[in-house]
């Protein structure tokens, strides 16, 4: 009797395993294709930049940032002010949830793009960010071009 439960346990367990790996996969797919046809090789603009209670988003006027693709997961960053450009680089975690964004120090405003941040909205045309594992008032907006 033993034996006849732990075949049927068997059999009804092994197709709910396979699904939830099938399911997982599905979702990883729809969230890279969300990240590459949105986010992707676009445009951005910074809309809103606050540290504390300064609004530092007119330091960013005119500036554009392109996150490059060499995977899904990472890549360059292509930063353009005044007409010159600037190389940085990106990185993502598994779910999109984390963008890991580092510049060159000079401009001196690269300094606070340049962190861990955590998507807090990516309602495409904007994506809204704050610190990574802090609850610090600091924010930042990009707002694709």
């Amino acid at each position: 009797m033993v034996k006849y439960f732990s075949f049927v346990a068997c059999i009804f367990l092994l197709p709910n395993v396979s699904c939830k790996k099938a399911l997982s996969s599905a979702n990883t797919t729809v969230l890279e294709q969300y990240f590459e046809t949105n986010i992707l090789t676009k445009n951005f603009a910074v809309t809103l930049a606050t540290d504390s209670t300064a609004d530092i988003t007119s330091d960013y006027t005119g500036e554009i940032f392109v996150l490059l693709e060499t995977d899904l997961y990472h890549g360059p960053l292509q930063a353009t002010k005044n007409g010159v450009v600037y190389m940085g680089t990106w990185s993502a975690n598994s779910d999109y949830s984390q963008l890991i964004i580092t510049l060159p120090d000079p401009p001196a405003e690269f300094a606070f793009l340049s962190r861990a941040w955590r998507f807090t909205s990516k309602n495409v045309p904007t994506m809204a960010l704050s610190p990574w594992g802090s609850t610090a008032p600091i924010a930042l907006q990009m707002t694709r071009q």
